[in-house]
């Protein structure tokens, strides 16, 4: 069984994804920001995180550039809805920086399911 942290701002699409992914047989843990997350992998080892790009307080990048330094064994999914710049822009940045896969917001469970298990 994978376990996965979710990381996103928004309380919607963390419990969402959370639900989702529990019902497939996923273990899931939930993060509002990249800093409660950095927090979070020490007692929380996961196999994979999925982290949203802009967020308060630690963004995405920052928590792959942090993640990549000490740990290369965890899958970083970066996922994006846009911003100032576009998705497609944060989602770019991301994978150059270490993320493993990238999903613009929206996506599919199965699409992200399908992300989890490569």
């Amino acid at each position: 069984m994978r376990k996965v942290l979710i990381v996103d701002d928004e309380v919607l699409i963390r419990e969402g994804l959370k639900l989702a992914l529990e019902l497939e047989g996923y273990t899931v843990e939930i993060a509002e920001d990249g800093r409660e997350a950095a927090k979070m992998v020490d007692s929380f080892p996961p196999d994979v995180i999925v982290t949203d790009i802009i967020m308060p307080e630690r963004d995405g990048i920052e928590l792959i550039l942090n993640l990549r330094k000490t740990n290369q064994n965890i899958r970083i999914i970066a996922i994006s809805g846009g911003g100032r710049i576009s998705a497609k822009d944060h989602l770019r940045i991301a994978s150059k920086l270490g993320a493993d896969s990238i999903l613009t917001k929206p996506f599919s469970v199965k699409e992200l399911i399908a992300e989890i298990e490569k």
